[in-house]
């Protein structure tokens, strides 16, 4: 495994243990800013003193920290969407003080008050992490009136779509399997109801949307590209609501409320399609499909409860599954295909002091998937997941109002099971090799320092040191030079595999060239222990996942970025500018030929090639904030190149998701009652390998593969529209219409290729035509709203 700059890393500890001696202010103001309705902590509100324009933003949890010098002071607390609330404090002692927003709409005059301090985005050192308003996701079209989560972030500059039918995403030239995705802490290791057309994430349970495409703090690890960070909702501490919707093929219910009055709350969230129910009446029963049908559901749970001012628990919970069916009846052939995600995260806050703040987390994570076939007393079954168990201790201090100081440290406990079959004929079991489980403990800790220098430098730096340990029992089939099987190494339980580690630094930088623009720049290594393995041009349930072993090495990315960030007219307009280079070693993909077959009574692993990597680009944001209408446009320009010496007779290839072009245009406009949306997204083909020759062999036809994704399918582009009705609101009951409109002018999007032959290769007419398959035509939908 390569050597890190060794030199910068040590420049980072010395800025990390340096700013320790930074002398802490006299006084702290701390508290919880929440919603004064529903009493949820509001995430990443804005308190700032308006005499010096030192702020804090708070945390997850809706906890802030000011540090200041004894003086009195104007503190203002806002957050978009809220009006602000301004207080006057004399800071001689240390103070609690709790902000509650009211809610309310966009106006000039509320611009003007959140003009009073600095841009968040021009202020804090992070770069390219971007906050998601989940009021503003549900305003955008929905495919068939479903709102998702992750098709709103492939909106985003950097963030590219992996087409239609996927809710796979790709960051800054990297795989899936890169982006760390998190519900409450838990990771999600598959994101999609419906092979990808549908995430698993309800808006209606979802509180706060966080994307980290570069720099990533040391809190976060194990992936290269990007971290998506998804908190839910915690319940309504003041009162009971109910609020749901009906739409074409899927409904949904929230239900929130308190247990005991700003005390303790709950939610639970249901949704799910009936495709199933709607479609039986029309499949007659002596037809051979009938008893076929596809249905998913989800819920959400979570409860919270504060036993005193200074510790809460949490208590989350999320289980999806997908259930698809086919059966044959007049040929006794029945296929199963269920795949889901259980998530549980119980959480404790514990505040020390105004000034130190602390989470502790235990988390579960279980996703697996199944595919069973059955004719006549013939049963196979293969099926896959990964277990995780994780403990995990976070803290965050707050000794000054310049400065925040986060440490802690993580384990997890992995179980993964790659593919493995089962099957039998009547009584008789067929041998397909032992179920393999892998297992593997993952150690880290972390501490990240965000600092100011002077009043136009901040800097965070960070460092996180991981271990990855691979544990028996296990067996390593060795392989001769001709492919088989020749010896055995067997571990017993607890038996140490392989073990890897190392550091993995990461700074950035702010500097303020005046209260309007700012310039930012990155530097982040990260290592990732854990691949994902696919057979397919998209990412589908079927993909494995696997850890490192003695033969996969740990996946390293190296990322440098660099940033130009300008508002304008009182931060109404926000823009920006970044280009950042990446640099990826230890990637794998499965040996050309490979069949899922081939896993069978052999390891995984075998299977693999492995290569590097690298991706550069630029990207260019321009955000509407506040008014009646707002929107964003977001435009990428990017290569992303890979090199493994076992493929394309070694020479470097664009990835699949390789896309020199990426535009986004997004707008929303209110009007009295009505909310009117659109989008509208271009993306440059994705690359794909066909065949450059073919020729006849013994009456058949042979085809000769050309370069590795040396082909590029037709450009992308669609455009959705929009628009929502608000009823009369009063006290007990509010309702809503959402009529959209998918892709409105029709556009015959390419999904897959593939080529027909008509005419006989006897009669000398035999002629080969490449034909382009599309998934979704023009399609409306309308949904109903409700709330009470």
């Amino acid at each position: 495994m390569p050597r890190p700059n060794n030199f910068l890393t040590v420049i980072i500890c010395s800025l990390f243990f340096l700013t320790f001696t930074v002398k802490a202010q006299k006084f702290s103001l701390a508290g919880y800013v929440k919603d004064a309705a529903t009493g949820e902590g509001l995430i990443g509100s804005t308190v700032f003193s308006v005499e010096n324009l030192k702020g804090v933003t708070t945390n997850t949890y809706g906890f802030y920290s000011l540090s200041l010098d004894q003086s009195k002071y104007t503190i203002v607390c806002s957050f978009l969407g809220y009006k602000s609330d301004t207080i006057k404090v004399d800071l001689s002692k240390n103070l609690t003080i709790n902000f509650n927003l009211k809610s309310m709409a966009y106006t000039t005059k509320e611009v003007v008050i959140e003009a009073e301090g600095k841009g968040a985005n021009l202020e804090e050192a992070q770069m390219g992490k971007i906050e998601m308003d989940i009021t503003k996701i549900k305003e955008l079209p929905a495919f068939l009136g479903e709102v998702d989560v992750l098709k709103s972030i492939q909106l985003l500059p950097g963030v590219q779509s992996a087409g239609d039918g996927n809710s796979g995403f790709y960051v800054r030239g990297g795989g899936p399997d890169q982006n760390l995705i998190l519900l409450d802490e838990a990771v999600v290791y598959n994101a999609s109801h419906l092979f990808g057309f549908f995430s698993v994430f309800n808006a209606d349970a979802v509180k706060n949307v966080d994307l980290i495409k570069g720099g990533m703090p040391a809190q976060f690890g194990g992936r290269l590209s990007s971290v998506l960070d998804i908190t839910m909702k915690e319940g309504n501490l003041r009162k009971t609501e109910v609020n749901g919707g009906i739409g074409l093929i899927s409904s949904r219910l929230t239900v929130q409320g308190p247990i005991k009055k700003d005390t303790a709350s709950y939610i639970i969230s249901l949704r799910r399609t009936y495709i199933d129910v709607i479609a039986k009446p029309f499949i007659p029963k002596n037809s051979a499909f009938a008893g076929s049908g596809y249905y998913f559901y989800d819920i959400n749970a979570k409860v919270n409860y504060r036993f005193s001012p200074k510790d809460r628990l949490f208590l989350s919970t999320y289980y999806g599954k997908d259930v698809f069916n086919f059966r044959d009846n007049e040929g006794d052939f029945n296929v199963d295909i269920p795949w889901g995600n259980f998530t549980t995260t119980a959480r404790w806050n514990h505040l020390f002091n105004n000034k130190l703040f602390l989470n502790t987390s235990l988390i579960y994570s279980d996703f697996q998937f199944e595919f069973g076939a059955s004719q006549s007393q013939f049963d196979f079954r293969l099926f896959s997941g990964i277990k995780d168990i994780t403990s995990k201790v976070d803290f965050s201090y707050f000794p000054s109002a310049l400065h925040t100081i986060k440490f802690g440290a993580q384990y997890i406990n992995h179980t993964f099971i790659p593919s493995n079959v089962s099957a039998r004929s009547g009584d008789v079991e067929f041998d397909a090799g032992n179920i393999q489980e892998l297992y593997a403990h993952d150690i880290a800790v972390y501490a990240n320092d965000e600092f100011d220098v002077t009043d136009k430098i901040r800097i965070s730096a960070g460092l996180r040191y991981s271990m990855f340990q691979q544990y028996g029992p296990f067996d390593r089939y060795v392989k001769d030079e001709f492919g088989r099987i020749s010896d055995t190494l067997s571990y017993e339980k607890g038996d140490k595999v392989v073990n890897y580690h190392g550091p993995e630094p990461r700074v950035t930088f702010r500097y303020t060239i005046n209260s309007k623009s700012s310039v930012k720049a990155a530097y982040t290594r990260n290592l990732q222990y854990i691949h994902l393995a696919s057979l397919s041009a998209v990412s589908l349930p079927t993909d494995i996942w696997v850890p490192s072993t003695d033969l996969v090495k740990p996946q390293i990315g190296v990322q440098y970025a660099l940033g130009y960030f300008k508002n304008f007219k009182k931060n109404n307009y926000e823009t920006s500018v970044e280009v950042y280079y990446k640099d990826m070693q230890n990637l794998i993909e499965y040996r050309e030929g490979t069949l899922p077959s081939d896993n069978l009574q052999d390891n995984t692993d075998n299977n693999f090639v492995f290569g590097t990597g690298y991706s550069y680009g630029a990207e260019f944001f321009f955000k509407k904030v506040y008014g009646k209408t707002t929107g964003w446009v977001g435009y990428t320009w990017s290569k992303t190149m890979r090199n493994f010496p076992d493929l394309n007779n070694g020479i470097e290839f664009p990835a699949k998701f390789d896309r020199r072009h990426d535009l986004s245009v997004v707008v929303s406009h209110q009007y009295k009652r009505w909310t009117f949306a659109g989008t509208f997204v271009y993306a440059t083909g994705n690359a794909i390998t066909l065949p450059s020759q073919r020729y006849i062999y013994e009456s058949q036809i042979v085809n000769v593969y050309g370069a590795r994704n040396g082909i590029r399918m037709p450009d992308y582009h669609r455009m959705d529209i929009s628009a929502t009705w608000k009823g009369k609101e009063n006290k007990r009951f509010q309702q809503s219409w959402t009529f959209s409109i998918f892709n409105v002018y029709n556009r015959q999007n390419p999904f897959f290729i593939y080529f027909s032959n008509e005419g006989n290769i006897d009669e000398g007419n035999l002629k080969i035509s490449a034909k382009q398959v599309s998934l979704f035509p023009i399609l409306p939908s309308a949904t109903w709203n409700f709330h009470f």
